[in-house]
């Protein structure tokens, strides 16, 4: 059998139909198209976070902005107004060399994996490894070494230095002072 002139892009001549081809290469397409919606159906959207306090689960949703809070914990906001906003994820600073540089996920939507817990009546994942982020952001660079979790100057965190000390000197005695009324060459008061 020979399909001179019906072979469709992508496909070798004379193996198969056009029709055949093209329905292998919709169903790709397909596929390529429907699988991050499948796979992003077992995650929880973050207003529903708070009902699964307790439970190991995956949450996905925008970041906002990453902010950093006392003591150099890390913030992933997901909303606008970080007040009332029913979820957050939480990244301590001895953390945040397993994890790497956070920063870089603002404005992308992650996925979260982890135990939802409940700090200030909000739920809440602690992050604590890279491989609790899926999807796209998980390719994230790790932290430069530059960075100073705390910000407290130009050491690198968890780093402690004296501060150092200008060095004592012993002062060294002048041998041509004069003491008293004794004085080289002058006659004595009378």
């Amino acid at each position: 059998m020979n399909h001179v002139g019906t072979v469709a892009p992508g496909c070798p001549a004379g193996r198969s139909p056009a029709a055949l081809c093209a329905l292998k290469w919709c169903c790709l397409l397909l596929t390529t198209l429907l699988a991050p919606l499948l796979s992003a159906s077992d995650c929880l959207p973050i207003h529903e976070a708070s009902r699964h306090v307790g439970e190991t689960k995956c949450v996905t949703g925008k970041v906002i902005r990453v902010k950093v809070g006392t003591k150099g914990v890390h913030y992933l906001d997901f909303c606008e107004d970080q007040l009332s906003c029913p979820f957050t994820v939480v990244v301590f600073p001895s953390d945040l060399k397993d994890v790497g540089d956070i920063r870089r996920l603002a404005g992308r939507t992650i996925e979260v994996h982890g135990a939802v817990k409940l700090y200030d009546s909000r739920a809440e994942i602690i992050l604590k490894r890279i491989s609790q982020i899926a999807g796209g952001a998980a390719l994230i660079p790790p932290l430069p070494k530059e960075y100073d979790v705390e910000k407290t100057g130009h050491y690198s965190a968890g780093r402690v230095r004296p501060t150092k000390k200008p060095a004592k000197t012993k002062a060294t005695p002048n041998t041509s002072a004069t003491y008293g009324n004794d004085v080289e060459g002058a006659e004595p008061p009378q």
